[in-house]
């Protein structure tokens, strides 16, 4: 019997994976198992076999292509032989510990996630007092992977700390930057892990409950969710008496509509209560007051899916990884006009150039990269001279931009920053909760004013007043969303002024 494991990740659905999956199932002598995809998007569908030296895979497999790949000859000698798959440069060449098992083990597996070294974290944070499980997490140096890169340790510490008697743990899976995909890609290939997370973290901090908020439009992270937490109460990893402790944690899943504007905290805790998602004023922040009024820890998916890797290897041996202040890994998302898309995790450090260059393949059109945007439709626009920037919080912000999230989005040399500057403008505009004015108001003015800059009409006004709109949205508005708009726009005039130099032709048109 041959062993063949087809990823069910969504990106690998879409392109046809279900239907491989069913071709393999057609022959009595395979056993298909559905993992998570390992990241290597531009060779999806990707088949692995199993053989005595290892998982040999395929890339781009079609359903009539079965019969080749498991007699060995699909592709022999071309790009779609892959050899063993965790030798493959691009995979061999990462250091991945927070998607460690993602497109290895079986998600819907306790036992296979066990015997690739699951609940070991959750089972010595067990054996530790609360406040020391904290103190392991502050020693890795783990930030916030939601964009934010607030220090975990530091929101735990106050959580713990803040006297109540009811806390909660709030996950916050709705992601919504253009360009990301990694919580989808973790939780859909490995749950589990975000099960022990989050478990790890109630214990630490002293609750009892946790949600998990997420996008509607993941529905295939969903079910994986709440297969993993069914299996995981089954089991003894959630419910009354976790492994046996003592500790009671109860998970449970919430689906939201998609609105943007509830991935900042305090707009997600609201949607949580019943309400509409509308950003909270701080203080109290949510370590203090959160989800009803209650402490609540509210960590992002890829920070939690973190914490069982750092609470079984310890804070120290992560905190060895990264740069500066910038601690551990990070999983960077290769995404727009790129030849090798997909998932990427390695230590922060590694330069721009390294990841668009070397493990994206460069632009997928052939043409020269022309801009990057980091961090999501809010992240600043890079050029190509800041190719060698470091992937690191510190760098980025000195450099007038943000790691965020770890979205990676290229865009090659016929793209036009005007109309990339107006987008983000548009962006929020129909995105803003709307509570204050400087987002809901100066999104809509600065959409116009680009309007204007993009038709050629008093060009050099119109840049002035924008960047007074810009610094008036950056200072006033109440979170992220007005805040951070003016970013790519600012970024767009600064690195390609070109693009606003919009002198009109003779027949009217702006150039």
């Amino acid at each position: 019997m041959t062993t063949v494991y087809v990823p069910g990740d969504a990106s690998a659905v879409a392109m046809g994976a279900d239907e491989v999956a069913a071709a393999f199932r057609a022959r009595a002598e395979v056993t298909v198992v559905r993992t998570g995809s390992r990241g290597m998007l531009w060779a999806e569908p990707l088949v692995e076999v199993a053989t005595p030296g290892g998982r040999v895979g395929y890339a781009n497999v079609a359903p009539g292509e079965v019969g080749a790949v498991l007699d060995g000859s699909l592709d022999a000698d071309g790009e779609r032989a892959l050899g063993v798959v965790a030798d493959h440069p691009w995979l061999a060449g990462q250091h991945r510990v927070t998607a460690a098992r993602v497109g290895v083990v079986d998600p819907g597996s306790v036992t296979d996630y066990e015997a690739h070294g699951g609940w070991v974290g959750l089972r010595r944070a067990l054996g530790m007092a609360p406040a020391d499980v904290v103190a392991e997490v502050t020693e890795s140096g783990l930030r916030g992977r939601g964009g934010a890169g607030f220090p975990a340790g530091v929101k735990w510490k106050t959580v713990l700390e803040t006297a109540a008697d009811q806390k909660f743990v709030a996950c916050n899976f709705d992601e919504g930057d253009s360009g990301t995909f990694a919580d989808r890609m973790v939780v859909e290939g490995d749950p589990f892990t975000l099960v022990e997370g989050m478990t790890i973290a109630g214990y630490a901090v002293g609750a009892t409950e946790g949600y998990v908020y997420v996008r509607s439009e993941y529905p295939h992270a969903i079910a994986a969710l709440r297969r993993a937490i069914e299996a995981a109460y089954t089991h003894g990893f959630l419910g009354d008496d976790v492994c046996g402790s003592g500790h009671r944690f109860d998970l449970h899943v919430r689906v939201g509509a998609g609105a943007y504007i509830c991935g900042e905290e305090s707009s997600m805790l609201e949607s949580l209560e019943g309400k509409r998602g509308e950003v909270r004023a701080k203080p109290p922040i949510p370590a203090i007051s959160g989800l009803f009024g209650l402490p609540t820890a509210v960590n992002n998916v890829l920070t939690l899916c973190t914490v069982p890797m750092i609470l079984a290897d310890g804070g120290a041996a992560y905190a060895d990884l990264g740069v500066g202040r910038s601690r551990g890994t990070q999983l960077f998302q290769l995404a727009g006009n790129i030849a090798r898309g997909g998932l990427v995790e390695l230590p922060f450090g590694v330069t721009l150039r390294e990841l668009v260059e070397g493990y994206g393949g460069g632009t997928l059109s052939g043409r020269p990269v022309r801009a990057i945007q980091v961090g999501g439709p809010l992240g600043a626009y890079l050029s190509p001279a800041q190719l060698d920037l470091p992937m690191d919080y510190e760098a980025f912000a000195e450099a007038g931009a943000m790691v965020g999230h770890g979205g990676v989005v290229v865009f090659d040399d016929t793209v036009d920053m005007a109309r990339m500057a107006r987008f983000a403008m548009e962006f929020c505009s129909l995105e803003s909760c709307g509570k204050c004015t400087p987002c809901r108001i100066g999104s809509v003015r600065g959409v116009e004013t680009l309007d204007r800059i993009i038709a050629g009409d008093d060009v050099p006004a119109n840049l002035v007043l924008l960047d007074e709109l810009c610094e008036t949205m950056t200072k006033g508005s109440l979170c992220a969303m007005g805040g951070l708009t003016p970013m790519p726009v600012q970024s767009a005039i600064r690195h390609f002024p070109e693009d606003f130099d919009r002198t009109p032709t003779p027949e009217g048109a702006a150039r």
